[in-house]
């Protein structure tokens, strides 16, 4: 049995097992990093249905009622006549909103939400439709009876009741009952009897509120977008980037213009309610600002943990090799113990991060965890020189981990350059171990 003891071949062996068994915990601590991170989700999400959801701003549309002349057959086989009632819809010719952002923060014990208050201002004009197209006459239209909508997607964010000013006449906005071309819309019913062949001007603000995220619906047969804020790490997302952006401490200013080309809605349509709520054509025709928080520790902490089989790898390895040009032999069970400790950092990372950020939680840790394995691997193997050396190899590592998380776009590169060159050292070491000694 001495022969298992001494022999290099096993104990290899058995650090490769080792390695494997330690990717039981690290998956579990995998698990709970993503446990709190759904933990975070839940809290923000507690928050916003509280205080008010993400707003995107939809419309106007303009709904004109008109006569619909169809001919039905009756159970005796004689043609009927009947009319019934259908709604045109026209989209804006023209359409701004112009506003800016006051942000804040709230807290619910550790997670952060931003959150914020704003006063958008829509304004624009419909023309008339192309009727022709339509196969309606002019005849045909109940513009006495026609309604502008618009929608918020959450209604509890408004502060003060719309007031809508449609050809210098002045309207107080009410939800819009039953099934509608948008969800959660606000209506105001004008009498359009004699204005169907002109331009038709609205003006309009919203006073609202909302959480992490402003979006707009691009309407217009031309949209243009211009909005503020004091937030200074925005995001702009959604179909449409910013023509013209800018950001610093202060905050944030972005201006859009789009034309209808490239827009999944018609100018005109009729009958067809669900068009604008379409989830997929919504979807290519929304863009706006979202409050990014400047770190998600989780995010961080994740992709941090993915590299832990090869941080014990590599420490497990260049152990061995310590052990075998200094000649003095450390227990398996110490193995253990060390691994052990490499995987209690990542819920030290975890658990710090959550209350002093990654960068810093990532010092704590790293600092924590490497003054342990130097001190009792130095008093294991009672050589000081050994223990800095190795104390060294564990610094770079950790500091190589951290290199890699920060740079996010040049992260395979980096990573692969480092990693041959630990390989090409470890190569360099090994080159004069006896690997058949006994």
């Amino acid at each position: 049995m001495h022969w298992l003891k001494e022999s290099v071949t096993v104990k290899l062996a058995f650090i490769g097992i080792l390695v494997l068994l330690l990717m039981i915990p690290a998956s579990l601590v995998d698990n709970l990093i993503k446990e709190r991170a759904q933990r975070q989700e839940d809290t923000i999400k507690e928050v916003t249905d509280q205080y008010s959801g993400s707003q995107l701003i939809q419309g106007p549309v303009l709904m004109i009622p008109y006569n619909e002349h169809v001919t039905e057959t009756d159970d005796h086989g004689n043609k009927v006549s009947k009319t019934a009632i259908q709604n045109l819809y026209i989209l804006p010719n023209e359409l701004s909103y112009k506003g800016s952002l006051r942000s804040e923060v709230l807290h619910r014990g550790i997670y952060e939400v931003p959150v914020y208050n704003g006063n958008i201002r829509v304004s624009g004009n419909f023309t008339q439709a192309d009727l022709g197209s339509l196969s309606i006459t002019a005849d045909q239209l109940i513009p006495e009876k026609a309604r502008v909508l618009f929608s918020i997607s959450d209604l509890k964010g408004l502060k003060t009741n719309p007031q809508v000013k449609i050809n210098d006449q002045t309207f107080t906005a009410e939800p819009t009952p039953g099934e509608n071309v948008l969800g959660n819309s606000l209506q105001v019913a004008v009498n359009l009897k004699g204005f169907t062949d002109g331009t038709i001007p609205f003006d309009f603000s919203l006073d609202l509120k909302g959480s992490e995220e402003l979006s707009f619906l691009h309407t217009g047969k031309t949209t243009t977008v211009e909005i503020s804020g004091d937030w200074n790490s925005p995001s702009f997302d959604g179909r449409y980037l910013p023509d013209a952006r800018v950001i610093d401490t202060k905050g944030f200013s972005a201006k859009w213009r789009m034309l209808y080309y490239n827009r999944p809605f018609p100018q005109q349509w009729v009958q067809d309610v669900s068009l604008l709520t379409n989830e997929k054509k919504a979807s290519d025709a929304t863009f706006g600002v979202k409050l990014k928080l400047p770190v998600d520790q989780y995010q961080k902490t994740t992709r941090t943990s993915k590299y832990a089989i090869l941080i014990i790898l590599l420490t497990f390895v260049s152990l061995f090799l310590t052990e075998l040009l200094s000649k003095q032999k450390v227990h398996v069970f110490n193995y253990i113990l060390i691994g052990a400790a490499m995987i209690i950092y990542y819920t030290l990372l975890l658990s710090f991060s959550e209350q002093i950020g990654y960068s810093l939680a990532y010092l704590v840790a790293s600092v924590a965890t490497i003054t342990l394995i130097a001190v009792f691997l130095g008093s294991l193997l009672k050589n000081r020189k050994a223990a800095v050396i190795f104390t060294f190899i564990l610094t770079l590592f950790y500091s190589f981990i951290y290199v890699i998380i920060q740079l996010e776009d040049l992260s395979l590169l980096i990573g692969s350059i480092a990693l041959f060159i630990i390989i090409a050292a470890l190569m360099y070491s090994s080159r004069k171990i006896n690997w058949d000694k006994n």
